[in-house]
């Protein structure tokens, strides 16, 4: 056979043989129970709800003018005062859970406790819950479980009217108290604006013209003017380059032998007025025109070219000249009709235009830099000191006119909860059970039952443990370590399944017996039967 099965058999075998003390075990267990059921009171529960509705049709046309104070809040402050031990204790005298002659701390601690314990006060979305007709809001439930029906109620009653009547006089108490503190900001902000305006004004007309400006405070402006100085100079320099290479170049054998090479042809006689080149150039046509009249003798021959041995040594002297720079060389050399002299001069002349104009903005930077670095020791001084009474205006200005905003917020907040900006509509008025909500007795007296049987089978089976007794082959080979070869059975096996019949009868008849009382329990339960509880676990419950 199976060893598991061989070994939960003898399991079973061994609570049988303790069955009795089992169930006697079992037994009164559950009749212990089932007392202590009768002996606890009956409960009712009494409940209430109101709904708080803030969404009203003020409330979306003063959206962002008027101060909503969260009437969530004041509800959940309401709601924590409600369960305080002073308010409590007066609920409890108010009610008769405590007489008005006791005044045993122990007494009111325990009424108060009792109260505490068995109050609950519930917060649901009433969109959540899909409340019919329900226009939306929250809604604030209130809950509460005593021995006596009117006493539920009326502690429920009490609760619900505080709760509304707190609620609203705590938001109207607490919007006064808003008011009154932002209206003393309001002016104590007030003065001290005035007074940053009246100190700022003064600074500015004492220290006339070393404000900072637009272009920024006296460091940035210091370093863009020094900034300025080194770029003028810089930009100076190169155009003092150029204009040096370009008078090189005016002055030099391309621009002097492209003067040397113009040579237009002119009449003969030289009139007065011409360059040299020209003069050169009709000398040279009338040597050649003499010459086809007269021979190399000739006087006139003979003067001519005298005069042009005059003008060329007088050509190479101008050239010489004008390599120099010589400005009067120019006109007589007819360089001043050279195309490439002419650019270079152009070219110089407009250099010598920009520097002018470079020197001049290099002596305005340096006058202006000259200027910030005598202010050295007084206009950082200067602009800290203003740079904190501008913070301290900003300051007290932006707290003011928000602190007005809120003032003027607060006092509209104010006019519009006198005209109803939130709504009180009690959903659920106060009722109360008729029959007891607790204890649900018969689910508990099946539970004991239940439980006890298990404390039976339990007890039984730790006995066998205690005292065991090996009913299979199996678990003699267990207990031993000896192999079982063969099992001799009972003698006379009538008598013994007879016997063990008549154990099973007698042990179910006790078993239908408990039942029966279990059912007879239940139908007293129900008809109201009662035992009362001793006053020392009174407290308990």
């Amino acid at each position: 056979m199976n060893p598991h099965f061989d070994k939960l058999l003898d399991e079973v075998q061994g609570i049988w043989r303790y069955r009795w003390l089992g169930f006697l075990i079992a037994s009164g267990l559950a009749l212990a129970g089932w007392a202590l059921i009768f002996m606890l009171p009956d409960r009712y529960e009494a409940r209430a709800s109101v709904l708080v509705d803030t969404r009203t049709a003020l409330k979306p046309a003063l959206e962002g003018l008027a101060t909503q104070q969260d009437v969530g809040v004041e509800l959940s402050y309401v709601r924590e005062s409600l369960l305080t031990d002073a308010r409590l204790l007066g609920i409890a005298r108010m009610v008769g859970l405590l007489p008005a002659s006791v005044t045993d701390p122990v007494h009111e601690d325990r009424a108060v406790a009792y109260l505490l314990k068995h109050v609950q006060l519930g917060k649901e979305n009433a969109d959540e819950a899909q409340m019919e007709g329900a226009a939306g809001g929250t809604t604030y439930a209130i809950e509460y479980q005593d021995t006596e029906r009117a006493r539920a109620l009326k502690v429920v009653s009490i609760l619900l009217q505080t709760l509304i009547d707190e609620t609203l006089g705590g938001k109207k108490q607490g919007s006064e108290s808003a008011q009154q503190f932002l209206e003393g900001q309001v002016k104590d902000y007030e003065k001290r604006l005035r007074n940053s305006e009246d100190a700022l004004a003064d600074f500015k007309s004492r220290h006339f013209g070393l404000m900072p400006s637009e272009r920024g405070g006296y460091f940035e402006q210091l370093q863009k003017e020094t900034m300025a100085v080194e770029e003028a100079r810089t930009k100076l320099l190169v155009a003092e380059n150029r204009r040096a290479a370009l008078e090189k170049q005016l002055h030099g054998d391309a621009a002097v032998s492209a003067t040397a090479a113009i040579a237009p042809v002119g009449g003969p006689g030289g009139a007065v007025g011409m360059d040299t080149v020209s003069r050169i150039a009709q000398t040279r046509a009338h040597l050649d025109e003499l010459l086809m009249r007269f021979t190399d003798k000739h006087p006139d021959v003979i003067e001519t070219r005298k005069n042009l041995a005059d003008l060329e040594r007088r050509r190479a002297a101008e050239i010489e000249s004008l390599r120099n720079g010589d400005a009067g060389a120019v006109a007589s050399s007819g360089a001043s009709a050279n195309p490439v002299y002419q650019s270079i001069q152009l070219e110089l002349n407009h250099a010598d235009v920009d520097i002018a104009d470079l020197r001049t903005q290099l002596v305005e930077h340096e006058g202006k830099e000259r200027q910030l670095r005598q202010l050295l020791n007084t206009a950082p001084q200067v602009e800290a000191e203003f740079a904190q009474l501008t913070r301290d205006y900003d300051v007290n200005k932006a707290q003011y006119t928000a602190l007005l905003s809120s003032f003027e917020k607060a006092r509209l907040g104010e006019r519009a909860d006198s005209a109803g900006s939130v709504k009180f509509e009690v959903v659920e008025p106060p009722i109360v059970s008729k029959r007891p909500v607790w204890p649900r007795r018969l689910p508990l007296m099946a539970g004991i039952l239940l439980a006890a049987l298990v404390a039976g089978v339990v007890i039984a089976n730790r006995v066998d443990r205690l005292r065991p007794l090996v009913g299979s082959p199996s678990g003699l080979t267990a207990a031993t370590g000896m192999t079982v070869l063969a099992a001799v059975g009972s003698a006379f096996p009538l008598r013994a399944r007879r016997a063990r019949r008549w154990q099973i009868l007698r042990f179910s008849a006790a078993a239908a017996c408990l039942i029966v009382a279990f059912a007879a329990a239940a139908a007293l339960s129900h008809k109201g039967v009662r035992l009362s509880l001793p006053g020392a676990l009174q407290r308990l419950v």
